[in-house]
């Protein structure tokens, strides 16, 4: 997988790999020159690989292959595809809103000329999270962009609460369908060490969100909770009992969601830690350490935001499971014949089918979309799913 070409790598998506490798010729100043323009923006479902379609793109800009674009061998396309080209910016936001500060130095590494490639590449992944202000100080960037930077934006759509409409105006768009079921399971095998059923399972639970089917085959925790999810479907018709697991499921999710980030939180305090002398001796050393004890409780308040941001998150997923359950019994009780969202737990989902009617099973996916809204405006957890919990009780008509 290290050394796969751009064109190998965007082979699921033709036209993707067509847009993309027109456009890298053009900036060689070969095929049709309107193929390649500054600005793009790419969208997509998440889980889609907008993030790697960008990444491609880069690689196939700062290729130093001269026979072919995007060979994936050499030292261009191998430093793009590990993170590390000097020339590639990759910004992949850490809060929940990008600020106008953190634009401002987005804004100043797009004016640097690139140093070993014919182009600087900025991407800026999930460009959804600017506020006004930073949108506001990105547009001349966008409008007048230095003649070797190439900006690749990417948001989940072209929606106006999804992007600014004054950036896209200024941009390409290039739309990134789902991978297919077949490409995740190469790449869990390939890239994850996966057994085939292992990967057909993740491919087909994850809805086929690459970044969700990564962790369902890697991480023990993500497995676990998304069996209490779906187990949550099989007590609702057990007494109170679903309101017992709510507790132990919240806890679950804090855990995957802490376990899965702790080691680069570390390392990002460690990193500050010594970028402000921490081991430091002689005379004044521990007088600058205390006067550099804001910007730790800075760091530390940050990554406290994005804990919560996160675990919010995996509670997101957790619901996306147990909506598969009910969207199952769905499909098997009108006997549409298409492929299950949870094929290892279809004798559940045939049970529910089974004892709830249609409406009653729309209204349980009604319940579960009422608890992702809500986590949405911070209600508590616990008070949001018990809440659903209730709900879907009486789509059941369980008394």
């Amino acid at each position: 997988m290290t050394n796969r070409s751009v064109s190998a790598r965007l082979a699921d998506t033709p036209r993707v790999r067509e847009t993309i490798m027109a456009a890298a010729a053009a900036a060689r100043g070969q095929g049709d020159p309107r193929a390649m323009t500054h600005s793009w923006l790419l969208t997509g479902p998440p889980g889609a690989g907008r993030s790697t379609a960008a990444v491609c793109f880069a690689a196939a800009l700062v290729c130093t292959n001269p026979d072919e674009i995007g060979c994936g061998q050499c030292e261009g396309c191998r430093d793009a595809f590990a993170d590390a080209h000097t020339d590639i910016v990759h910004v992949v936001p850490k809060q929940s809103i990008i600020q106008v500060d953190e634009m401002r130095e987005i804004v100043r590494d797009a004016a640097r000329m690139p140093t070993v490639a014919r182009w600087r590449v900025i991407i800026i992944d999930d460009a959804d999270r600017f506020n006004q202000q930073a949108a506001d100080a990105f547009l001349k960037t966008l409008e007048e962009p230095p003649a070797k930077t190439v900006i690749i934006l990417s948001a989940p759509s072209t929606d106006p609460q999804d992007f600014s409409q004054t950036l896209r105006s200024r941009c390409r768009h290039l739309y990134i369908p789902s991978p297919s079921h077949e490409e995740i399971v190469r790449i869990l095998t390939e890239e994850e060490g996966a057994s085939d059923h292992d990967a057909a399972l993740a491919a087909a639970t994850s809805l086929r969100h690459i970044g969700r089917a990564r962790l369902l085959v890697k991480n023990p925790d993500a497995q676990a909770r998304r069996a209490r999810a779906i187990n949550l479907a099989e007590l609702v018709f057990h007494g109170d009992q679903a309101f017992q697991a709510v507790s132990s499921l919240i806890a679950a999710a804090k855990k995957e969601s802490v376990s899965a980030y702790a080691e680069a939180d570390e390392r990002e305090r460690d990193a500050l830690a010594q970028s402000l002398g921490a081991g430091a001796k002689g005379k004044g050393a521990a007088k600058a350490l205390r006067g550099n004890e804001a910007r730790m409780k800075e760091l530390e308040k940050d990554q406290s935001k994005r804990s919560t941001r996160r675990n919010r998150d995996v509670l997101d997923l957790t619901l996306v499971d147990l909506a598969g359950v009910y969207r199952d019994a769905m499909v098997l009780r009108s006997g549409a014949g298409v492929a299950l969202t949870h094929p290892d737990f279809e004798g559940l989902s045939a049970e529910i089918a089974g004892r709830v009617d249609m409406p009653g099973l729309v209204a349980c996916h009604d319940a579960i979309t009422a608890c992702r809204e809500s986590l949405g405006m911070n209600v508590q957890p616990t008070i949001a799913f018990n809440g659903m919990i209730g709900r879907i009780r009486k789509a059941c008509n369980v008394k």
